[in-house]
């Protein structure tokens, strides 16, 4: 599986009508662990803003208690065991800037999800079947994990939004910067699979409309 960096004709086009640059983001937004700006992307930011899904029950129907499975990551040895599943927060399913905000990072954190489970269900919800870009993405995570392979990394964090919104509009797009962790790949058998892909720090358009909820309908890399 590689990162992707299909671009959206329209996310293109309405990038450069907007006139932003990585720079004017990036600028002071240095907390982070920044790859080098690459001209690649990838399908998933670990769950941070959103509340995770518990998990098993914590009791059996006998009412005794168990204990609660334990998350594990992925590692040279292994796949993840246990992911929690992000839940969207409610002020992510808001027709508003601030909900708008929300929706965005939640849709990277199911992205981080993807990327260590292989399960794209959850994030199909948030795009529509016009965005190409998401449908790769997601493709690509699913990839990652057949036949019994599976990614080490690839998760993502969003230090900084910056929208244009109009009110009156049905699309509003942002500029997101996209920070994402560098990516092992392992085969069934525990080997190498592909060659590790670098961490990276891009800036992406995403193009979004309120449709009862929120739905990503393009995106890309700014160039």
């Amino acid at each position: 599986m590689s990162r992707l960096f299909t671009f959206s004709s329209r996310a293109r086009i309405r990038g450069a009508v907007f006139g932003f640059t990585a720079a004017l983001l990036l600028t002071g937004c240095q907390g982070g662990q920044p790859g080098s700006p690459s001209e690649t992307s990838s399908t998933t930011a670990s769950p941070t803003s959103a509340v995770l899904s518990s998990g098993p029950s914590a009791t059996e129907s006998s009412g005794s208690a168990v204990p609660a499975a334990v998350y594990k990551p992925a590692d040279a040895k292994g796949k993840a065991e246990n992911v929690p599943v992000p839940v969207m927060p409610e002020l992510a399913k808001e027709n508003s800037k601030a909900g708008l905000e929300a929706f965005i990072r939640y849709y990277y954190e199911l992205k981080s999800h993807a990327n260590e489970t292989g399960d794209v269900a959850a994030l199909a919800t948030l795009s529509t079947p016009e965005c190409i870009v998401c449908s790769h993405m997601m493709e690509a995570s699913i990839q990652g994990y057949k036949t019994g392979r599976w990614m080490v990394g690839g998760t993502f964090q969003v230090p900084a939004i910056e929208m244009d919104w109009q009110p009156d509009e049905a699309s509003h797009l942002s500029r997101v910067q996209v920070i994402q962790d560098a990516i092992s790949y392992f085969n069934s058998d525990g080997s190498q699979g592909r060659p590790a892909d670098i961490a990276t720090n891009d800036v992406f358009v995403v193009v979004a409309q309120f449709q009862t909820t929120w739905k990503v309908v393009d995106t890309g890399v700014v160039r």
